[in-house]
């Protein structure tokens, strides 16, 4: 990859997280956050798809831009058969991950090759695949990322993560191992709860074992500290805000809470955010030892492979800041915006910079989602009101697709529309 691609890189996420001045103590946490998310942070995103497109309501015509994360709700939304679609993201392994998904749609010879690369992640025929199928189809940058080699991987080519099982990997991978780690030293196995048959077994099972360990002084006092977070991709202003969620400041009990809707609101058998935080991957498919399917992400599922391919050229996935890329933007040409939580991460400045672009260039009509930390919305007064007035705030629909979102790690979930 060119040094002056990785200079402007780096530029970005610096520009996007850094509030605090360099020698104070919040400014070398906001650095040391910068300096873990240049690498791979989620090979799967944590925010439900389905979730979004019940709140997007996308058509043949929608225009949309998103934050691309791990790639998988870009890939997800194809199947809701949008005209375009642009994913942007500050971590150019995001980026690299969301170009390898879409060449592999294109180009790998069937569904099977390509579930076994990206839902089982951890064969050496996948390496084999990327060699024969992918590689002389991959833009240069692509290609330096995936043949690079780094200190996480031990010296050995990026690619080699898809013989490796890739969602034990990256920085989300190696949080959730370690959250498995500490449970082992208490005696839990938090694997024992991919056996739940019932929704009242996985309550017992969180009741009994899980939830205690949130009381042990290990875990609380490791979750006091911001850096211990930085897996789950959270940077320190966003840890406070999730500390402002709980009426005693306690992370402990913040997180506590949010797994235990991961845990108990939705069925196992229908929830694959919950197989990958406590089985560690996606549930075993139809051939195997139960010879039925578990839930997978609609990307994944075989039923919609034929139609991601068709579609995988409405796509582009950029390297670059959400607001800059909309000032490239026309105005009134977009239907549908995703911003996960970034919002979180910004400035009141930031905030309003973003917001009349998102004016500026949406179609009446258009629909703008968001998660945050803490359960309210962050817009109301932060936000100017000249351009907050042109917004409808759908508080209903947005409380009750918060409550529909199976990843359940976010306070709050938010849907604006343009009144045009």
């Amino acid at each position: 990859m060119a040094q002056s691609t990785l200079t402007a890189s780096k530029k970005r996420l610096d520009n996007a997280v850094h509030r605090s001045e360099v020698t104070s103590r919040e400014g070398i946490l906001e650095r040391l956050f910068t300096f873990a998310f240049k690498g791979l942070v989620y090979p799967q995103i944590w925010e439900d798809p389905d979730v979004d497109m019940k709140a997007l309501r996308l058509t043949p015509q929608c225009r949309m831009i998103t934050i691309a994360s791990g790639g998988c709700n870009v890939m997800s939304y194809l199947t809701a058969n949008p005209a375009e679609i642009t994913a942007v993201d500050l971590n150019r392994a995001h980026v690299a991950l969301g170009r390898l998904k879409l060449a592999a749609a294109r180009h790998f010879p069937n569904y099977e090759t390509f579930y076994r690369f990206f839902g089982e992640a951890d064969e050496k025929a996948n390496v084999a695949a990327y060699n024969r199928f992918l590689k002389d189809n991959l833009d240069p940058d692509t290609i330096a990322y995936w043949e690079g080699r780094d200190l996480a991987n031990w010296g050995r080519r990026r690619i080699s993560l898809f013989s490796r099982d890739l969602y034990h990997h990256g920085l989300l991978g190696y949080c959730i191992g370690a959250g498995h780690l500490i449970a082992r030293l208490y005696g839990i196995n938090p694997k024992h709860m991919v056996k739940a048959r019932s929704l009242e077994e996985q309550r017992t099972f969180f009741d009994t074992a899980l939830a205690p360990l949130f009381d042990k002084r290990l875990v609380r006092w490791a979750t006091s500290k911001k850096m211990s977070l930085y897996g789950l991709g959270i940077p320190p202003a966003q840890y406070d805000a999730l500390v402002s969620a709980n009426a005693d400041g306690d992370m402990s009990a913040v997180l506590r809470d949010r797994l235990e809707k991961l845990a108990c609101d939705f069925s196992m058998k229908d929830n694959y955010f919950a197989w990958q935080a406590f089985g560690r991957g996606y549930a075993p498919q139809a051939g195997e030892s139960t010879g039925k399917s578990g839930p997978l992400p609609p990307y994944l599922k075989r039923a919609h492979f034929e139609e991601i391919r068709a579609r995988a050229n409405r796509v582009r996935v950029l390297n670059r800041n959400f607001t800059e890329h909309l000032q490239s933007v026309s105005g009134d040409s977009l239907d549908a915006y995703v911003l996960l939580d970034a919002q979180d991460w910004m400035t009141d400045f930031q905030l309003n910079s973003l917001w009349a672009e998102i004016t500026r260039t949406a179609r009446p009509g258009a629909r703008v989602i968001f998660r945050t930390a803490a359960e309210p919305t962050l817009l109301p007064g932060r936000v100017a009101d000249d351009i907050l007035d042109q917004w409808r705030y759908e508080e209903g629909e947005s409380l009750e697709l918060g409550r529909q979102d199976r990843s359940s790690i976010y306070g709050g979930f938010h849907l604006y529309v343009f009144n045009g």
